[in-house]
C-alpha cells in the first residue's frame, strides 16, 4: 500500500532571489516553446516521490526545474510517481550554488540515472555563467557528457531544445541566464517577449500595409497571408523594397 501521508513543502525556499528568477525562466519558457501542446508537465522546487523506502527515510528529492512529456498538464502540488503511471521526468535542470555542486553533480545525478532514467540532465550556477553541464543517459552506460556546440550550448534532446546563455535583465535583476534556444538557434522567449514581439510585428505589418495600399491601391489577401508569416525586421526590409518598386507585382516578386 503506497503512504498517503506525503509532505509537498518543507519549508526550504531557493537558495537566491536569482535562484527563483532562473527557475522561473526555464519553466515560462518551456510554456512558450511547448504552447502548441498540453501533454506535458513543467515543475519546479518540488518534491518527486518514488519510492516508500524515500518517504520513510523522509529523503526527499526536489529537483528545481522538471519536465515530464506525455501526461496531463494539470497543476500538481508534487510528482507522485506511483500516481502517475510510473511516470519519471523527461528533463531536469539543477540551479547549483557553491554549497550543492557536489550532491547535484554526484549523489542526485546517480538517483537521475540510475533510479529516474531520466534522459536529459543539466546543471547550472545562476552566480556562474560557465557552469553550465549536461548529460544524455545511455541505457547500458549510464549518464554521457553532452558536447557544447559552437554557441556553449547543449542539445536537450527529449525537449528537442538547445540550453544555453542569454545575457540580459529578467524581472529587473540583469545577469547570465539559462535559456532555451529552438533548434536553429533562435532563443525560446518568455510570454511576455513574445507579446512584445507581436506587437513590433503588428506595427511594423500596418506600417507596410498602408505604405503599399498608397502605392499600388488593394493589397490581396494572399499577399497579406505572405507577410503574416514575417517577422519585425523581415518586414521593415521590405519597406524600403515597397518604396523602390514600380509595381505591387514587383513587390510579391521579392517575397518568393
Amino acid at each position: 500500500m503506497p503512504p498517503t501521508n506525503l509532505i509537498f513543502d518543507d519549508g526550504e525556499p531557493l537558495e537566491t532571489n536569482r535562484h527563483r528568477i532562473a527557475m522561473s525562466v526555464l519553466i515560462r519558457s518551456t510554456h512558450q516553446a511547448l504552447a502548441n501542446r498540453d501533454d506535458y508537465f513543467a515543475g519546479g522546487n518540488m518534491f518527486i516521490y518514488y519510492s516508500s523506502a524515500q518517504v520513510r527515510n523522509r529523503d526527499f528529492r526536489g529537483p528545481d526545474f522538471f519536465v515530464v512529456l506525455g501526461v496531463d498538464g494539470t497543476d500538481r502540488p508534487g510528482w507522485v510517481v506511483w500516481e502517475e503511471n510510473g511516470r519519471y521526468p523527461d528533463v531536469i535542470v539543477e540551479l547549483m550554488s557553491p554549497s550543492t555542486a557536489e550532491v547535484d553533480t554526484g549523489t542526485k545525478k546517480d538517483i537521475y540515472g540510475r533510479i529516474f532514467r531520466t534522459p536529459d540532465y543539466f546543471v547550472f550556477d545562476p552566480f556562474d555563467p560557465d557552469s553550465l553541464q549536461g548529460w544524455h543517459l545511455d541505457l547500458n552506460e549510464g549518464y554521457q557528457p553532452l558536447a557544447p556546440n559552437e554557441q556553449g550550448r547543449l542539445w536537450c534532446q527529449r525537449l528537442g531544445l538547445w540550453l544555453g546563455t542569454w545575457s540580459g535583465t529578467i524581472d529587473r535583476v540583469p545577469a547570465v541566464w539559462l535559456r532555451f534556444y529552438d533548434e536553429v538557434g533562435n532563443l525560446v522567449p518568455l510570454p511576455e517577449e513574445a507579446a512584445g514581439q507581436q506587437g513590433l510585428q503588428e506595427g511594423a505589418m500596418r506600417q507596410l500595409l498602408r505604405l503599399l495600399t498608397v502605392r499600388f491601391g488593394m493589397v490581396p489577401p494572399d499577399v497579406e497571408l505572405l507577410l503574416q508569416a514575417l517577422d519585425v525586421n523581415q518586414l521593415g526590409d521590405l519597406v524600403e523594397v515597397a518604396l523602390s518598386v514600380d509595381s505591387l507585382e514587383q513587390f510579391v516578386n521579392h517575397l518568393s
